[in-house]
């Protein structure tokens, strides 16, 4: 990746506070500037992309501010509940998982694979167009190089067209469900179709194939991928290590469990049951789903400095 530019910031990064950005709230500015400090902490940091998404003024990048997708990813709950499901289900399948398991030091950083992955989602869909490019072809050049063989004598390559295409869909698909639990304004049949065929451009320029591009498209594909998944003891080991992660920050640990329990309850029903944790159904029904609704006002409130705020503003020029 080129060295970045002197006016380049971390994605997701800044802890300094556009104008306009200040709490509201009589007394309650450093309560929220250590929040949101806290959240950068989650989602920046070493391992993550640096980008600037302040410029160049007026570019919307790949979609634009009208895009169900800027809708989707600007919020943070919903993203980091949706990244923890997506990590459980794509480590599901046995190639994607070699892939990870022999070629990254997730076991010693998982939060920064984690780091990793919302920089690349954030860059691609609010940074401007040739960052976003910039991303992608970097990602394409890593995938070159993460080929191998499986314990059971199975070929692999992260270049793999179908490879790439159950990533993707395992990630947004995630995303979407995520979105449609926990916003205030869901969407409709057509927007979340519309949400697949935007999305859809990200993995085509990675290389992915025949990627769903609706809602039925995609769960059609998730039933024929199926036969294909196994919760194996490496996928175990993975669910332990997110678990067990440590927070970076004294002020986000309390909602961490949180939100690997709510990652870990998004699941569809089939791959909870497939890793035997449908028994707590009940407990995440009364306990997290209302405890994420209760807790995800508090980080809009705090998040003012991230990725989709500083796209708005490069918006307007």
């Amino acid at each position: 990746m080129n060295k970045p530019s002197p006016k380049s910031e971390p994605a997701h990064l800044g802890p300094e506070i556009l104008p306009g950005g200040r709490s509201r709230i009589p007394g309650t500015e450093p309560l929220r500037r250590r929040i949101e400090t806290a959240i950068f902490g989650l989602t920046s940091g070493a391992g993550a992309p640096r980008l600037n998404f302040l410029e160049p003024a007026g570019d919307p990048g790949l979609f634009g501010p009208q895009s169900v997708c800027w809708r989707v990813h600007g919020d943070f709950t919903i993203m980091m509940i949706g990244g923890v499901c997506a990590l459980l289900l794509q480590m599901l399948h046995p190639l994607a998982l070699a892939g990870v398991w022999d070629h990254s030091n997730f076991r010693e950083d998982i939060l920064g694979r984690l780091r990793r992955t919302s920089a690349f989602v954030g860059g691609t869909t609010f940074a401007g167009r040739r960052d976003a490019e910039m991303l992608i072809e970097r990602v394409r050049r890593i995938h070159l190089k993460v080929r191998g063989t499986t314990e059971d004598g199975q070929a692999y390559a992260a270049s793999d067209p179908e490879l790439l295409t159950w990533v993707h869909i395992a990630e947004h698909s995630s995303f979407l469900r995520s979105y449609q639990r926990y916003a205030r304004n869901k969407l409709s049949e057509a927007e979340q179709d519309r949400y697949y065929r935007e999305t859809a451009l990200v993995a085509e320029m990675l290389g992915a194939r025949n990627v769903p591009k609706s809602r039925a498209g995609t769960e059609q594909y998730l039933r024929r991928m199926r036969p294909q998944l196994i919760y194996s003891e490496r996928a175990k080991e993975v669910r332990s290590i997110l678990f067990n992660a440590p927070t970076p920050s004294a002020a986000i640990k309390p909602f961490s469990r949180l939100f690997l329990e709510a990652g870990e309850d998004l699941l569809p029903d089939w791959a909870q049951e497939m890793m035997g944790v449908e028994g707590g159904a009940l407990l995440r029904r009364t306990v997290i789903r209302p405890g994420v609704l209760a807790m995800a006002p508090t980080f809009r409130w705090a998040l003012r400095n991230g990725a989709a705020a500083r796209a708005q503003l490069r918006m307007k020029g």
